[in-house]
């Protein structure tokens, strides 16, 4: 990808080469969101640590490797949000930046609004994708992790439980990664696919709902490390 080119230009000549931005626009997994916690009688806090998420990882493996090339990021994920407020927002959060390159990445809670807004998803994807490709920012579409198909018995509160029947969304959700995957093909804007890695991990007999911080939705800081490792092998072509 071009984006490792102008990395490798500017590890080599600092001062002569142009800056390199990164943006990141997604949802609660792409904030940083890990655990969370119960507030109040009827509501939950959710703990942010945004140097734990693949994208700050990403950053890091890249610096490792071009140590004199700063990056700037462009952190653009909000908790709860979706693919339709994403397109709302692109212009102000993310190409008014102008990003070298954009990772994007919805799909866990615009799937849980059912198959009847998979195609508002797709629609919505899709000029997403549009106006970044229009704006000049290479882009990657990445799948997301898997969210719980059972509700894990350490999920105690019975309020807690009633936002964990997200789990009944688990078939629309690998339906709302296939429409996306088709708009991707349909736009030539490359995948990265882990949304497939956590199915093999299903397949392969690991209790995937364990690699879930909140065992709900959002992943562990260390498997936050799969995205991010994921990225670095496609935006090198390993």
């Amino acid at each position: 990808m071009k984006f490792a080119e102008k990395l490798r230009a500017k590890n080599e000549n600092p001062i002569g080469a142009a800056p390199v931005t990164i943006a990141f626009l997604g949802d609660s997994v792409t904030q940083g969101c890990f655990e969370l916690y119960k507030k109040g009688e009827s509501g939950f806090e959710t703990e942010f640590r945004v140097d734990d998420g693949y994208h700050t990882k990403l950053r890091s493996l890249f610096e490792k490797c071009y140590p004199a090339a700063p990056i700037n990021m462009i952190h653009a994920g909000i908790s709860g949000d979706n693919a339709r407020s994403g397109l709302a927002r692109i212009e102000r959060d993310v190409i008014a930046y102008k990003p070298d390159l954009t990772v994007v990445s919805f799909g866990l809670n615009d799937s849980c609004q059912g198959l009847e807004s998979l195609d508002v998803y797709r629609d919505s994807l899709r000029e997403i994708l549009k106006k970044l490709k229009d704006s000049g920012s290479e882009v990657i579409f990445m799948t997301q992790n898997l969210p719980a198909d059972k509700v894990s018995f350490e999920v105690c509160d019975e309020f807690q439980k009633m936002y964990a029947g997200m789990v009944t969304h688990f078939d629309d959700f690998l339906l709302y990664m296939e429409a996306a995957r088709q708009v991707c093909a349909e736009l030539d804007v490359p995948v990265c696919d882990c949304t497939k890695k956590w199915l093999k991990l299903k397949e392969s007999g690991v209790d995937f709902v364990r690699l879930l911080s909140n065992r709900i939705n959002h992943p562990t800081e260390e498997w936050h490390w799969m995205f991010a490792v994921s990225l670095f092998e496609m935006i090198m072509d390993l």
